[in-house]
C-alpha cells in the first residue's frame, strides 16, 4: 500500500517539475497546502475566510504529521476521493474534538475540498474529500475549506487504498 504526505507551507514555497512556480509565488504560503501523492504534487489553497476553524484544524494536524501515510479510503468515480482517517476504514479521526459546521457560500465544484462528517453536521474532525466533478448538491450541507489550484490531474488518478 503506497502512502501520501501532506505538507503545509509556512515560509518558503517549494518548486517541483509539475508545479507552476509563478502561480505559487503569488499564493499565501500560510494558506497553501501540499498533498504529495505517488502521482505528483497537489496544491490546495486554504480558505480561512470561509471556514476558519476547519482550516486551523487542517493546519494543526498537518503540522503534527497526522496525515503522513494515510490512504484514500473512499473513492467514488465521478464524485470524490476521501482521506484523513488514520485507520483507513472511514470510521477514525484525530483525538481532537469534532468541529461545528461552517457551511458557506462556496460551490462544491471540481477540485473543491470539503470536510467529511457523519450524519451529524457538527461531526467533522480530520477526514476530508476532494471533488472530482460538480458536487453542488452538497452546497451548504458540508463545509468547504479549500480548493485544488494545481495537480487536479493527479487527484483524478487516485483509486481506493492509494495515497
Amino acid at each position: 500500500m503506497k502512502l501520501f504526505k501532506l505538507v503545509l507551507a509556512t515560509a518558503i514555497l517549494l518548486s517541483a517539475a509539475t508545479f507552476n512556480q509563478a502561480k505559487a509565488q503569488t499564493m499565501d504560503p500560510e494558506n497553501t497546502l501540499y498533498l504529495d501523492t505517488t502521482y505528483g504534487r497537489v496544491v490546495i489553497q486554504l480558505l480561512p475566510e470561509k471556514a476558519p476553524k476547519h482550516v486551523e484544524r487542517i493546519k494543526e494536524l498537518t503540522r503534527k504529521g497526522f496525515y503522513d501515510g494515510v490512504v484514500f479510503h473512499r473513492v467514488i468515480e465521478g464524485f470524490m476521493a476521501q482521506t484523513g482517517d488514520p485507520t483507513g476504514t472511514g470510521t477514525g479521526g484525530s483525538d481532537l474534538p469534532d468541529l461545528q459546521a461552517e457551511f458557506n457560500d462556496e460551490n462544491f465544484g471540481r477540485g473543491v475540498v470539503g470536510a467529511a462528517r457523519t450524519g451529524n453536521p457538527n461531526s467533522a474532525n480530520s477526514q476530508f474529500f476532494i471533488c472530482f466533478d460538480d458536487c453542488s448538491f452538497l452546497n451548504r450541507q458540508y463545509t468547504v475549506w479549500g480548493k485544488v489550484v494545481e495537480g487536479m490531474g493527479y487527484v483524478d488518478q487516485i483509486r481506493r487504498g492509494e495515497p
